[in-house]
């Protein structure tokens, strides 16, 4: 089956990175074939050996609607107008000519919001009526389309399938940390963190997870080595190489949750804190006290293992609901 997906791809954010490589490698797996619409189509067919198309040329997206039996809308956090309402504009209007066509339409575990009351008028009314099939990826969200109306069920981010290059040593002493370039009050939470943690002797790396928007804050941490990639690959082989992880973004949690790897959010969105509360893992505030946060690493506080192998059960699940339905 052809299957079209909508998502922030091609954009070199690592999360959203993290993403489409889950979901290429899982459908091509389960023998389909997809179609990624990304700002940079030829990088995203290089990346994840798929095809791709141009997200805002309208032919290349007639095209990809034409050619496919269903479109994907997601994963990430895309029906949100916090930080735009163009954004959402676009997800939805996509949606509604994937339904003008003719085509099955699945919410794929998104997170919902955070939506202004305009904004939430308008997912309902995309949404509701059954016509779309609806999964996300924490409770907070179900919650959210609870209050709209709209029906979902729970499944789980798809990074959480990813796996890192088999036979990785761990080194416990290193610790790493994902800032964002735009949460100015969580940065100086973390260079306090980085103090800390090297006086007890911890090694710090710091992952940015967003080149351009995220690298003044990573350099501007102390820390002991910086690295800056969009590469989930990389990403992922950094954190389950390190002892601990406290993440501002919020796929440097998800990925630590992947690997095994005990982590901390810090929760600028209530996406971090949502799936922290989902992983029965630490959150923070962006204010946070950083002694309060090197004791959470020093004391290696880990979330519930059982309930991350069940999220982890739950995204792969759902690529199954998905297709069937």
């Amino acid at each position: 089956m052809k299957i079209t997906v909508s998502g922030y791809y091609g954009f070199h954010n690592t999360g959203d990175e993290a993403i489409a490589l889950a979901i290429s490698r899982e459908l091509k797996s389960r023998g389909h074939a997809p179609l990624l619409l990304s700002r940079e189509p030829d990088h995203t067919r290089r990346a994840y050996g798929c095809a791709s198309a141009a997200r805002m040329n309208p032919a290349a997206l007639l095209g990809s609607l034409l050619g496919a039996q269903m479109l994907w809308s997601g994963g990430g956090g895309l029906l949100q107008d916090k930080t735009s309402a163009r954004n959402l504009t676009y997800y939805l209007t996509l949606i509604r000519a994937a339904q003008l066509l003719r085509r099955r339409v699945v919410i794929f575990n998104q997170s919902i919001g955070p939506l202004s009351l305009e904004g939430g008028a308008r997912v309902a009314r995309v949404l509701t009526g059954g016509s779309v099939q609806v999964i996300v990826r924490d409770r907070g969200s179900l919650e959210t389309l609870r209050h709209l109306g709209v029906q979902a069920r729970l499944g789980g981010d798809p990074a959480l399938l990813l796996a890192p290059t088999p036979g990785l040593t761990a080194d416990r002493n290193t610790v790493v940390l994902a800032p964002r370039g735009d949460v100015q009050d969580a940065n100086a939470g973390l260079k306090a963190l980085t103090a800390l943690l090297r006086e007890k002797g911890r090694r710090v790396v710091v992952l940015s997870f967003h080149p351009g928007v995220d690298d003044t804050a990573a350099h501007a941490l102390g820390a002991d080595e910086v690295i800056s990639t969009s590469d989930p690959a990389r990403a992922l082989d950094t954190i389950a190489a390190a002892g601990y992880v406290v993440g501002v973004r919020l796929h440097a949690v998800i990925l630590a949750a992947a690997a095994g790897v005990p982590f901390a959010g810090v929760s600028y969105d209530p996406k971090v804190a949502g799936f922290c509360t989902d992983a029965g893992a630490q959150s923070v505030p962006t204010g946070f006290e950083a002694a309060q946060v090197c004791g959470l690493v020093m004391k290696n506080v880990s979330p519930d293992w059982a309930q991350v192998q069940e999220m982890q059960r739950r995204a792969r699940d759902s690529f199954g609901w998905a297709l069937d339905g």
